[in-house]
């Protein structure tokens, strides 16, 4: 049986800005989100939806929650 050649494993990278790419990650993720919501509640406040009133106020509470976290962890 012929002998493989497998090549040594590559030295991991240290990614020196790991921590700050993640918090610029995670708060892009977030303000697109709010801006999801946002237009979902500007499309249901046209529409006479039987339900609209119920969702527009939980969409706005999910709003003001990821709004409340950025705010609390500096995003």
């Amino acid at each position: 049986m012929p002998k493989s050649t497998l090549s040594p494993p590559e030295p991991r990278r240290v990614q020196l800005d790991y921590h700050e790419s993640m918090r610029s990650q995670v708060q892009q993720q977030l303000c697109n989100e709010v801006d999801r919501l946002e237009r979902r509640i500007e499309t249901l406040r046209m529409t006479k939806a039987p339900h609209a009133a119920l969702m527009i106020s939980t969409y706005e509470r999910m709003i003001s929650r990821k709004k409340g976290f950025l705010q609390n962890w500096d995003l």
